[in-house]
């Protein structure tokens, strides 16, 4: 059973890396960071297609990773 949540954990940090990295940045330089904020804040800007399912599956592994974390310490001690 360790083993097998802690295979899992690896297989969720992996995937959470590489659908981080697959995202393309909202903006680049300071500017794009000071107003970046902003446009997402108040909707401006929409994601659609395959940045929303992006969005979609990076949520779905960060909480997935959280909670695999958590059972992992649990079951160690």
């Amino acid at each position: 059973m360790d083993i097998l949540l802690k295979v899992l954990l690896v297989i969720f940090s992996i995937g959470l890396i590489a659908v981080v990295l697959l995202q393309k940045g909202k903006s680049a330089g300071l500017s794009g960071a000071i107003s970046g904020g902003a446009e997402h804040l108040f909707g401006k800007t929409k994601a659609r297609g395959m940045e929303l399912v992006l969005e979609r599956v990076t949520v779905g592994l960060a909480v997935g990773f959280f909670i695999l974390s958590i059972i992992v310490a649990v079951v160690m001690d």
